[in-house]
């Protein structure tokens, strides 16, 4: 299952992060994601907020209920071996943090979900790799643009990469070109406003913009 996950990031590259969105909003929202051609979701973990904890979960679990095979959802912002059991239960695939934590990772691989720990520099980016990482996310990716993660592949070309981090439907393209794996996208694609004002008719527009703008980098 693992390998289908990894397979399916490598393909549909391109990742929409949800922060706090839930209920029926969270269900307009994945709706007009998929419409747009997006397949790939994240929610986040508000480590400030443990008791929307299981709010984010119920979001994976309607995901995965009502979605199946057409749109893959895990959770993103995971500190802890608990987030890491919560996400599994409710039916994740994937495990995004912002770090790496040893522990996560090896909870993430024993649950058989694939792992995004996120890292800047060499020795984190081998770190991840050594502990298990499948992916591991260079973050924050547009405040070093994309030359650094070139340079970054250059010594490292084994290991898969992801750019998080300022990244939108303008520059997405740049950091699948500097050898990127897949990119994730949060507020330049799942824009607050937008939701609240009730227009996923513009989320849905500008996943297919993003998506048309990095169509050459895609697998085919």
């Amino acid at each position: 299952m693992r390998k289908k996950i990894i397979g399916q990031i490598k393909e549909k590259k391109i990742i929409a992060i949800v922060r706090g969105v839930y209920g029926d909003d969270c269900r307009k929202l994945t709706e007009a994601l998929q419409e747009g051609g997006i397949g790939l979701i994240e929610f986040t973990f508000d480590q400030k907020t443990p008791d929307d904890w299981k709010r984010t979960c119920e979001n994976i679990s309607m995901v995965c209920r009502e979605y199946g095979s057409e749109m893959i959802c895990g959770s993103g912002t995971v500190l802890t071996e608990e987030q890491v059991r919560l996400t599994k239960n409710a039916g994740g695939a994937f495990i995004i943090s912002p770090n790496v934590n040893q522990r996560v990772i090896g909870e993430t691989v024993r649950q058989g979900m694939v792992s995004i720990p996120g890292a800047l520099s060499p020795s984190e980016i081998t770190d991840a790799a050594e502990y298990g990482a499948d992916f591991v996310k260079i973050f924050p990716a547009a405040s070093l643009g994309a030359a650094y993660l070139k340079a970054i592949k250059g010594p490292l070309n084994h290991i898969p990469l992801l750019a998080v981090g300022g990244v939108n439907e303008l520059n997405a393209a740049e950091f699948l070109r500097a050898g990127a794996e897949g990119v994730g996208i949060g507020g330049n694609l799942v824009n607050r406003e937008w939701i609240a004002a009730g227009e996923f008719d513009k989320i849905r527009e500008a996943a297919r913009r993003t998506i048309q703008n990095c169509r050459g980098e895609f697998t085919v």
